[in-house]
This record gives C-alpha cells, sequence and structure tokens, in this order.
C-alpha cells in the first residue's frame, strides 16, 4: 500500500505505455457536462477516406499520414475493457466500477455478479476513486480533473438527484477524500493555500460552506488515512520520499497533531510507512512498514506503546505486502503480497495470533488492486489483471470459500488465450547486481527465428514491471512478431528498500548501466535479435528511454519516450510546486552545485549529439508532472540536427493519454513507427 505514489514519482505507467496510457492505476481526476469525442480535422495530402484522421486535440508532427488500413486491423486490440473495484453499497450486495464505455472511464453501478453495468456518470473527462456514503449509499464521491491536469476537484454524486455538486474550490488540487464512519463529514487534502503545501480540510459533504481547514502542514505529501471510530482523531500520513515517510494523529476538533512515528536523527536508515487503519475499538492501528527489515510488513501498532507485532513474516520477510483491509466489523485483515511481481492474497484473523482463513486463490499470475471488504465483513471485493485479462472485478466470501466474478473483461473480442503468457527471467547487472523482468514472446512457430525486441521501461522510478494485462501491445506479439520485456532495474519497488534507494542521486547513472547489461542478456538469448532492439517506456520510464537513446545509440534501432523527463534540473525547476521537493529526494537536489553538474552532465539533453536513433516522442500538453518543455526542448534540437523524429503532442492530456482518441491515434501511429524504424519495412502509405 503505497499512498500518493501516484502523486509524487513521474508516475509509472502501465505496460501498455507503448501503445497507450490506460488507467490501471488512476491518478484523481473537475464540473463539465458530457461532451463529444473531438472532431477529426480532415489531413492534408492524401483522400481522407485513405488516412485515418488526427483528431483536432493532437498535433502531429513530422508523423507520416497514418493508413486507414492500419486502424483496420489493429482496433480490435485498443477495444479493451478494464472494470477497476471502487466500492460496496454499504446495505445491499452491489458495488460501483469503474469502466469504459464510451472515450473516457466512468463510474458504473453493478447489482450481482454478472450483471450489468449500469453507467452513472457521463463527462467527457475521466472519473476516479468513487466512495459510497457509508451508511445509505444515496450518494457518492468522487474526483475529476480537466485535460490531464491533476488539478483534482471532489464531486459528491446525487442519486436521487442524478448529478453531480462540487465540493471543492474549482482550482487548487484537491485529493484523498474519505468519508468519516458516520457520513456526516469527510476529510481531504489541498493546495488551496499556497499551491504547494497540502493541507488538511473537513467540511460536511451535504452542507460544502462548512468547509474549514483542519491544520496547516509543510510539504505536499500529507493525506489523511483514517478516521478513529469516534470521529475524534485522524490517522494523517507525511510522505517525504519512497524510503521515508511518517503517520500522526490529529486531533479533529482542534487540528492538533501527535507524532506515532517521530524523526530520529541517530537512525542509520528511515522507515517507509504506507498505510494505517484504526481497530475497531480505536485503541491500536494496522500499519504497513519496511521498519526493522528490508521489505513492506504488515503489522499492529498499540496506540500505548507504540510497539508493533508483525503480521505474516518478521524481519526476514522477502517480500512486500501491497496493499490491506480491515474489514468495518474489525474481525478479518486481508492483505496481498507482491512475490516476484506475482500477487498473492492472504485473510487473517484480526486479533493475535492473527490466524489465517481461507484466502482466494487468483486464476493465474497477476495483479490485485482496490481490495475492500462490505459493511458486514463478510465479503470481500477486489480487481485483478493478468497477461490473459484485463482487470476485472472479484470478490471473495470467506465462510464458504467462494471466488465470484462480477465483471468480464472484453479484449475487443480477440481469444484471450492467444495472448502470451509474461515470463519472469533473470540476469545480472553491470554490477553483478540481480535484476529481472518480464518476457511476452511471439509464437515460435508463427514467428520462427530470432524476433525483434521492444524494452519497455517502468515508470516511477519507484514503480515495478508486474505480469499484468499488456492491452494493446498484444498486437506486437501476435501480429508483428516482436518480444516486449518489462525489466525492473535499480530503484524498482518490489525488491527491498535497498535495491530501491539504488539509483537515488549521484547513483542515477547506475541505472542507466541496467539496461546496457540487459541489452548484453538478449544477445545470448537464442530467440531474440539484439541486431533489432527497441527502447521504449513513460513518465521516468521516458527518461530512461531518452538516456538510453544517448548513452547506447549505437544498440537500438529507434527509441520512443512517453511524457519522459529529459533533462532532470529542468524537470526539477518546472515540475508542479507541490511535488518538487518530494522529487528532490529521489533525483537529487539541483540546488546543489555539484549536485546539479553531475545531472547536467548525464541529461540526455546535454548528450543530443550522440542520440543519432530515430525517436518518436509523445507528451500531453497539460502534463503537471513533466512539463511539456521536457519534450519540445529535445525534439527541436533533434530536428536541427536531422536526426529523425516524430511528435506527438495532445493539447487535452496530462501525463499520459486517458482518451479513447488520443490513445487510439498513439497505437497507430506507433505501429507505423515499429514496423519502419525496428522491422524496417518501407514506409506506409495510404493506399
Amino acid at each position: 500500500m503505497r499512498p500518493l505514489r501516484f502523486l509524487l514519482a513521474a508516475a509509472a505507467l502501465s505496460p501498455v505505455a507503448l501503445a497507450q496510457t490506460p488507467p490501471a492505476a488512476p491518478a484523481p481526476d473537475v464540473p463539465a457536462p458530457a461532451a463529444s469525442a473531438p472532431a477529426a480535422k480532415p489531413p492534408a495530402g492524401p483522400p481522407s477516406a485513405a488516412v485515418y484522421p488526427v483528431a483536432d486535440s493532437l498535433v502531429a508532427d513530422g508523423i507520416p499520414p497514418v493508413p486507414r488500413a492500419t486502424a483496420e486491423t489493429a482496433s480490435n486490440y485498443t477495444d479493451s475493457r478494464p472494470a477497476v473495484f471502487d466500492d460496496w453499497h454499504p446495505t445491499r450486495r452491489e458495488m460501483l466500477i469503474g469502466t469504459r464505455f464510451g472515450n473516457t472511464l466512468q463510474i458504473h453501478h453493478v447489482r450481482m455478479p454478472g450483471g450489468a453495468r449500469t453507467q452513472v456518470t457521463f463527462f467527457n473527462e475521466p472519473i476516479n476513486n468513487a466512495a459510497f456514503e457509508p451508511t445509505k449509499g444515496e450518494s457518492f464521491l468522487f474526483t475529476r480533473s480537466v485535460g490531464g491536469n491533476e488539478f483534482d476537484q471532489i464531486y459528491r454524486w446525487d442519486f436521487a438527484a442524478g448529478r453531480a455538486a462540487l465540493l471543492t474550490d474549482g482550482t487548487s488540487r484537491n485529493s484523498a477524500p474519505r468519508w468519516s464512519p458516520s457520513g456526516k463529514q469527510i476529510v481531504y487534502s489541498s493546495t488551496r493555500r499556497n499551491k504547494t503545501d497540502t493541507d488538511l480540510y473537513v467540511m460536511n459533504p451535504m452542507d460544502p460552506k462548512s468547509d474549514r481547514m483542519l491544520a496547516e502542514v509543510q510539504g505536499g505529501g500529507w493525506e489523511s488515512l483514517d478516521w478513529s471510530p469516534d470521529e475524534t482523531k485522524l490517522l494523517v500520513i507525511e510522505y517525504i520520499s519512497a524510503n521515508e515517510s511518517y503517520l500522526w494523529l490529529f486531533d479533529v476538533a482542534t487540528g492538533q497533531r501527535t507524532a506515532l512515528t517521530p524523526r530520529d536523527p541517530a537512525a542509520k536508515t528511515t522507515a517507509l510507512w504506507s498505510g494505517g487503519r484504526f481497530s475497531k475499538d480505536g485503541k491500536g492501528l494496522f500499519v504497513v512498514t519496511d521498519k526493522g527489515g528490508e521489505f513492506q510488513r504488515l503489522a499492529w501498532m498499540d496506540l500505548s506503546t507504540k510497539q508493533l507485532t508483525y503480521i505474516g513474516g518478521g524481519a526476514d520477510a522477502r517480500w512486500d505486502v501491497d496493499s490491506f483491509d480491515l474489514s468495518r466489523d474489525g474481525t478479518k485483515l486481508a492483505y496481498d503480497t507482491n512475490e516476484d511481481g506475482v500477487a498473492v492474497m492472504h485473510v487473517v484473523e484480526a486479533k493475535p495470533p492473527f490466524r489465517a482463513l481461507p484466502a482466494p486463490k487468483l486464476p493465474e499470475a497477476g495483479v490485485v488492486s482496490a481490495m475492500r471488504w462490505n459493511a458486514a465483513g463478510t465479503e470481500l471485493g477486489f480487481s485483478f489483471a493478468c497477461a490473459h485479462s484485463p482487470a476485472d472485478v472479484y470478490s471473495f466470501v470467506v465462510a464458504t470459500n467462494k471466488l465470484e466474478r462480477w465483471t468480464e473483461g472484453e479484449t475487443g473480442g480477440l481469444p484471450a488465450k492467444t495472448f502470451a503468457a509474461a515470463k519472469l527471467v533473470r540476469w545480472k547487472g553491470h554490477d553483478g547486481k540481480d535484476l529481472s523482468g518480464f518476457l511476452y514472446q511471439p509464437d515460435a512457430g508463427k514467428f520462427p527465428g530470432k524476433r525483434p525486441v521492444v524494452i519497455n521501461i517502468h515508470g516511477g522510478p519507484e514503480g515495478q514491471a508486474r505480469p499484468g494485462y499488456i492491452g494493446a501491445s498484444n498486437y506486437y506479439v501476435n501480429e508483428l512478431g516482436i518480444a516486449i520485456l518489462y525489466p525492473n532495474v535499480r530503484g524498482s519497488s518490489g525488491f527491498g528498500k535497498s535495491f530501491l534507494a539504488a539509483d537515488n542521486g549521484y547513483k542515477r547513472f547506475d541505472t542507466y548501466r541496467d539496461i546496457g547489461a540487459l541489452l548484453d542478456w538478449v544477445g545470448t538469448q537464442p530467440a531474440l535479435d539484439p541486431a533489432r532492439v527497441m527502447v521504449t517506456g513513460g513518465s521516468y520510464g521516458g527518461h530512461m528511454t531518452f538516456a538510453v537513446a544517448a548513452f547506447m545509440s549505437d544498440r537500438i534501432r529507434c527509441a520512443l519516450p512517453v511524457v519522459g523527463i529529459s533533462n532532470l534540473v529542468t524537470f526539477l525547476q518546472n515540475t508542479e510546486s507541490y511535488r518538487r521537493d518530494l522529487r528532490r529526494v529521489e533525483y537529487g537536489d539541483e540546488r546543489d552545485p555539484d549536485m546539479r553538474a553531475f545531472l547536467e552532465r548525464i541529461a540526455p539533453m546535454n548528450n543530443l549529439e550522440k542520440m543519432t536513433a530515430p525517436m518518436f516522442i509523445v507528451q500531453g500538453r497539460n502534463d503537471p508532472r513533466v512539463p511539456y518543455t521536457e519534450a519540445e526542448q529535445i525534439v527541436s534540437t533533434l530536428k536541427s540536427r536531422g536526426t529523425p523524429v516524430w511528435y506527438l503532442l495532445a493539447k487535452d492530456e496530462g501525463h499520459g493519454f486517458r482518451k479513447k482518441p488520443n490513445s487510439d491515434y498513439q497505437f497507430f501511429a506507433t505501429i507505423q513507427f515499429v514496423r519502419q524504424h525496428l522491422l524496417d519495412e518501407a514506409p506506409a502509405g495510404p493506399k
């Protein structure tokens, strides 16, 4: 459980980033009526009937016309439909989920396993994080932003009125709304005061005028995790970095705060606390922390003594606990461990000795998210995704050991059995460090011989490649015979806090070298072609793509960075202020002359003379994390140097493309780029 990860790291895009940016781990997203998809502008040159149109929302610079035939043969791969679990109804066996039937993810109501997905919200912008009012379920909260700018606003949807009411100011960034147990209050974080610090606010959502600041804080990483059962206290996290955070208790009446995990200047290492729930009696907390060990462990904290009792593993635990939930009656805990990227679910009694209870057995290796008990504490809801299925919603009844599937995620009509399985592979880093990743390989019978390779690097940097659904990228494997490899270089989460910190500051270049070691490994594999490699990635993965293109251009055919950082100095200067200090902990403080000189020296932007491989750069104009100028400063220079460069800018997107018309065009244009520059096919033209 890593709250704020989507906000603090230049977020890890899912493996589908090669083709499009899906809402796999949705960032909270402000009111706008439903609107139609952007109108397509007629292309110049070839007849429009033969060319796939470029929407008005897109600027396609240097990209050749995309044949409509490309879209016709590949469009099925863009029509996967995941479903993300949001919340249980408090009194009925019904739930809210997020899914897409139009151009963006919206909230839907499902009344039974396998039941119809009834759409509730109809907006042109994607919606996230729906949470029922916890007593009667007559309304729910959700968050939404405009054009991908991530200045999230909080709304309350009223079922009786069939409309949403704006609860926040409409301009600041507001996040993490949480209902009190009675449903009479919510707490949330907001940058309203100065656009930088995430202060805490409390309001009665039925009366937005009741909104009041609970406490001023310093820093952009504050978020409430839970209300005490009597609603007098709040458990709050202060997030400093991927290796450091602190827990606090706030008095709801006065805003007075008490440190639960105070800073220890004498400590040799810091600890990460990444989740917390009050026990039913309010005398303790269930938390997740790496204190005293390498991995994130689930623990019970006695509030009177602050002592920890670990659940499901001691200091020698080998895997992170990713997420957990405590049943509302306080009797059961559900959690999942991240075992080499594969989710394993557990259910235990929520009291010593934390006896194991029946737990869900998942269909295959995959990833779990959004675990939540129903109000009675009898049934656990969650989302599950794997190589053969987009995210779907499941539930599990402990008493009967029964697992039920509530949604059947569509795969665009394509047989899921034809999708490649995720194969765990391992290699050594340049210094002997153990590294791993997941490889999706084409059918050797259909595509014999050495296969071209796409290396798709996750974002974060604290993200992790896991064996999930790769969506439209299945096209490259199934139709073009390309192998896709998702590496976990040093700095990835899931492998212990020392591994997580192994790329910080002056160690940054070591993670670039990890891709060099991976290229060496590719050269040893009989089924892979080291002479035909493309590197790609989103967010920090985009930065890694730029770096590989700069420092290993002679070892790759082409590169495709998506919302990538081209210079960590200009990124730190220009990213939104609420994120800046959080990112300095990871990358280094550019205000320090020595660190600045180092970052400038390794910046891809300052090594463009080495960047000779063809490049396809993708960026959102409204990106608050990686400003679009990071892309444009590279595009203009590469053009002046004569390096082949395609540039796609979406005027209504932010940190990745979330609207289907935009992501579809990105995918079809990427196919053309891959065919031309990785597979050496003649440039395609309309027919």
